[in-house]
């Protein structure tokens, strides 16, 4: 879980599981270019695929190769993990 925090950590991996929740199943070509015309970051493919190689260690993005193109998706999972480990219903006032 501590992967998890470490990876929710930064704003930009943050924009990247943004554009993967709106839209699952892209290269890194495509992440890239949104990133740089939604929100205006001129960063390199190899930074946003450093920064997607956090992600995918934390395990909250996957991807499956398909030919010669690697997609990327959104999982999830982990952030249910941190849900379920603190539920919010069951809390009682002091």
């Amino acid at each position: 879980m501590v992967d998890v925090f470490r990876a929710l950590d930064d704003e930009t991996r943050r924009l990247v599981l943004d554009e993967l929740a709106a839209r699952d199943g892209q290269t890194l070509f495509e992440i890239c270019s949104l990133l740089a015309v939604r929100h205006g970051l001129g960063l390199s493919r190899q930074a946003i695929s450093q920064h997607l190689g956090v992600l995918e260690a934390a395990g909250l993005v996957v991807t499956q190769r398909r030919g010669r193109s690697k997609l990327h998706y959104f999982n999830p999972e982990p952030l249910a993990e941190i849900v379920r480990r603190w539920p919010t219903a069951e809390r009682t006032a002091p």
